[in-house]
């Protein structure tokens, strides 16, 4: 949808592409196919429909009380954050290389959606956020009679 803008955080890039875009500018990092989000930030899908905006985020392994969905006025900002499983007693890593993953994400609402009216549901690790539209800005059809 051309209507939300995506605000990230500032991207780490991978050395190369630091140094390529030191050398290059800026640009240089989208020529080589980064779109600027982290590594570790969830990927959404964001549909434009008649009566609403939907937008869909993958978050496997994140519990839905893991997650948060702020609204400051037309910003709409998704949090995610867990810690690994507590460690018990008589369990002995010889590795343990994962213990905490966190995101965030935020997204500029455009003027025709309905902010006051956002529902959001989380199921088998996607969150969908639905966000209608105001009811002036849905397109209205209407038949128009032949003579």
């Amino acid at each position: 949808m051309a209507l939300m803008k995506f605000r990230g955080p500032v991207d780490e890039a991978f050395p190369v592409d630091r140094l390529a875009s030191d050398t290059f500018g800026s640009n240089i990092a989208r020529l080589l196919g980064s779109d600027t989000l982290s590594h570790h930030a969830p990927r959404v899908n964001i549909t434009e429909r008649a009566k609403d905006f939907r937008l869909e985020m993958e978050v496997p392994g994140f519990d839905k009380k893991d997650l948060k969905v702020d609204l400051q006025e037309d910003t709409i900002t998704i949090r995610g954050e867990h810690a690994a499983m507590e460690r018990q007693a008589e369990e002995r890593y010889t590795r343990r290389e994962f213990n905490r993953s966190s995101f965030e994400r935020s997204f500029v609402l455009p003027a025709t959606a309905d902010a006051a009216n956002v529902a959001a549901d989380y199921t088998n690790g996607v969150l969908t956020l639905i966000i209608p539209k105001h009811e002036e800005s849905r397109p209205s059809t209407r038949r128009i009679s032949i003579k």
